[in-house]
C-alpha cells in the first residue's frame, strides 16, 4: 500500500481516536447572533424606592407586583425584606451606572486615601 508521507491519516480506515461528538457535551451552545446577555439593573420607569423590585422584575421576566408583593410578604415573615432591599440597592448598578453604590462607595475611599499621599502620622 502506497502512503503519502506527509499524510498522517493515510492507510487508516477512517477510525478516530476519540468518538464523533465526544468532545461536544463541554462545550456550551453557542448564543444567537445579536445576543445580549440579561443584566440585573435597579430602576427604570415606574421605580418606587430604589427601583430593586423593578430590576428583578425586569431580570426575570415576571410583573414588577409580584416582587413587590414577595418583599412585603418577607417582611412580615421574619423581617428579610428590608436587609434584602437594602443588600439590592447597595449591590445592583442603576440603570445609567455600570458600577453599583457599594461600588462607588469603595472607588471614592480608595481615591481617598490614596490621591492625598499624606503618611499616617505616629503620635
Amino acid at each position: 500500500m502506497d502512503t503519502p508521507l506527509g499524510d498522517p491519516t493515510a492507510g487508516t480506515t477512517g477510525s478516530t481516536s476519540t468518538p464523533p461528538g465526544a468532545g461536544d457535551a463541554a462545550l456550551p451552545p453557542p448564543r444567537p447572533t445579536g445576543y445580549d446577555e440579561p443584566r440585573l439593573r435597579r430602576g427604570g420607569p415606574g421605580r418606587m424606592l430604589g427601583g430593586v423590585a423593578l430590576g428583578l422584575a425586569d431580570y426575570f421576566d415576571v410583573d414588577p407586583t409580584i416582587v413587590r408583593i414577595g418583599f412585603v410578604a418577607l417582611a412580615f415573615v421574619g423581617g428579610l425584606a428590608v436587609p434584602l432591599y437594602l443588600a439590592g440597592w447597595l449591590l445592583i448598578p442603576d440603570e445609567e451606572s455600570d458600577m453599583s453604590v457599594a461600588e462607588e462607595l469603595l472607588a471614592r475611599e480608595r481615591e481617598r486615601g490614596h490621591g492625598h499621599g499624606h503618611a499616617p502620622s505616629a503620635y
